[in-house]
């Protein structure tokens, strides 16, 4: 049953990732709130089917954030 508590509930919202092999051609795309487990997956801006089997463009991938547990500040690699 729909609840009405779920209308005003914040979801984390989806994100993209593509599968690379080995030699950066995209093999599946995956949608989660976390990155899936596994080597080879990294977050794109977009889902386009044409990339299927075929190299992502440049401006595709969604640069990673890293955290540093001593500082605390946020660094985009």
């Amino acid at each position: 049953m729909f609840s009405l508590r779920s209308l005003f509930a914040t979801r984390r919202p989806k994100r993209i990732f593509a599968l690379l092999d080995e030699h950066g051609v995209c093999r599946a795309f995956h949608q989660a709130a976390q990155a899936p487990q596994g080597l080879g997956w990294v977050e794109v801006n977009e889902q386009r089917l044409t990339w299927l089997n075929h190299p992502l463009p440049n401006g595709a991938r969604i640069a990673p954030v890293v955290t540093h547990a001593s500082t605390g500040k946020v660094l985009v690699a």
